[in-house]
């Protein structure tokens, strides 16, 4: 615990518990694992679990560790999901949300995607492997998905280029760089979204964009440009914002 102190873990103490269990009573590797967090390395990057959305979701070295923020991505979707729904989680990551959002409701045909091949191989370890697809957006999916997904639900990187270097460094440092940099505004693969929804979304389906707080009115009009009725919908306990769009 000293040590996680000194390396300025403001929660030094619950990370050492965390740390001390995930060991097992391997000092060696224990050693090793502080000395990783010691080094900036995230706390779920070493552990290789995160905790989101009540479930623990595998994180795997270089793949974006899930934020609590995403988790009102998780409440709209599951608001939006009519039983047995076609949900797309695009832009997945470690498919923390895909995993959330099946944990919540078995009955959903889940499937996700992602252009990092990293992030796809963590995220096909916490959901169905074959439902989990390679690509650069909507050139991931299947075919058979055009005109079905109910909810597609996105946690795109949105940091302006010009931000990264303002980022925790145990983000900037050990996240890929795909997906935190959303070009000069911040909102490059947001448009990209946006732009292509309307051929993937069935009749009354939703469009659900975590965003930043001051990028919030420019995804909507992104939305509503793509022929959607979007709502701006924030979350301040968690410091979530995200915008809806039907």
């Amino acid at each position: 615990m000293d040590r996680l102190r000194a390396a300025g873990c403001v929660f030094a103490e619950e990370e050492a518990a965390l740390l001390v269990e995930e060991a097992g009573g391997d000092v060696d590797r224990l050693d090793r694992m502080v000395g990783d967090r010691e080094d900036g390395r995230p706390l779920e990057q070493i552990l290789g679990w995160a905790e989101f959305a009540g479930i623990r979701v595998r994180v795997e070295p270089g793949v974006f560790v899930p934020r609590r923020r995403s988790e009102v991505l998780v409440r709209l979707a599951l608001g939006a999901a009519r039983p047995d729904a076609v949900v797309v989680d695009l832009c997945c990551g470690s498919g923390a949300l895909g995993a959330a959002l099946l944990a919540a409701r078995p009955d959903l045909e889940v499937h996700a995607a992602d252009l990092d091949p990293a992030a796809v191989a963590c995220a096909r370890r916490n959901l169905t492997p074959d439902r989990v697809h390679e690509g650069d957006l909507y050139d991931a999916l299947p075919g058979h998905l055009r005109g079905r997904v109910d909810v597609l639900v996105v946690n795109a990187p949105y940091v302006p280029t010009d931000e990264i270097g303002l980022m925790p460094p145990e983000a900037r440092d050990h996240e890929h760089l795909i997906a935190l940099d959303g070009g000069p505004d911040g909102l490059d693969v947001q448009r990209g979204v946006c732009a292509g929804v309307g051929d993937w979304l069935a009749v009354g389906g939703t469009l659900v964009i975590e965003t930043g707080r001051t990028q919030a009115a420019t995804t909507a009009a992104l939305m509503e440009d793509a022929g959607l009725t979007p709502s701006v919908v924030t979350d301040d306990e968690i410091g979530g914002v995200a915008v809806a769009g039907t």
